[in-house]
């Protein structure tokens, strides 16, 4: 089955934009094999991981829970201030997280049993540094979840808890989301409903024209 052409889409957008929602959608109505980038950076530092030690040392023992994870938070209140501190750390895990992107796809389409009835394998990689982490060779299209700003720092406040300050710093920590747009293939509007964006990926993939709501 190696024969069968590869669509990759990367999936993108800026944080609390809506790429969850996307991935979930696209896994359970069209049974797209999702690949995340989030879970591969999580295993980059597993308790075990040689990965984990540099930033151990860089940053002392209190980055780490009791049970020898990463305290993901704590991290973040240093990374996202500190550009050089976030580049520095983004250098030791984005190899490890294209690695496993190139394994899981070689392992997608070696896989006799995925999508079998079909010319096309399609995946999806969910990778929200898709741009910074120069990780779009590994697509064949992109798609750019959007949100008004003013949307997008609501729901990132709501969803973790953040005050404001804090929110705008992750956001801006990472590229324009309006800049994201000019590199996508296709843009997603998820500044309304949930109804209103699936009907959007629903036009992608089978080329019915939505109006907007």
């Amino acid at each position: 089955m190696s024969d069968r052409i590869v669509r990759a889409i990367g999936l993108t957008g800026g944080i609390a934009t809506g790429k969850t929602a996307i991935s979930n959608y696209l896994a359970d109505a069209y049974g797209f094999p999702i690949l995340d980038a989030d879970i591969y950076a999580r295993e980059a530092v597993h308790p075990d991981s040689p990965i984990l030690e540099p930033i151990v040392e860089r940053y002392g023992a209190l980055i780490l829970l009791p049970d020898g994870n990463l305290n993901r938070p704590e991290l973040g209140n240093i990374i996202f201030c500190n550009p050089s501190e976030r580049q520095w750390l983004e250098q030791q895990i984005h190899p490890y997280v294209r690695r496993r992107f190139v394994e899981a796809t070689e392992s997608c389409i070696d896989d006799e049993l995925s999508q079998v009835s079909q010319n096309t394998l399609t995946l999806v990689l969910v990778v929200p540094l898709l741009f910074e982490a120069k990780m779009t060779d590994l697509c064949t299209e992109i798609w750019v979840v959007y949100c008004s700003p003013e949307v997008q720092l609501q729901r990132l406040m709501q969803r973790d808890g953040l005050n404001c300050d804090r929110a705008s710093a992750r956001i801006n920590a990472q590229m324009p989301l309006a800049q994201k747009c000019q590199k996508a293939d296709l843009v997603l509007d998820n500044s309304s409903t949930l109804h209103s964006l699936f009907l959007q990926v629903d036009a992608q993939l089978t080329s019915i024209p939505v109006a907007p709501e």
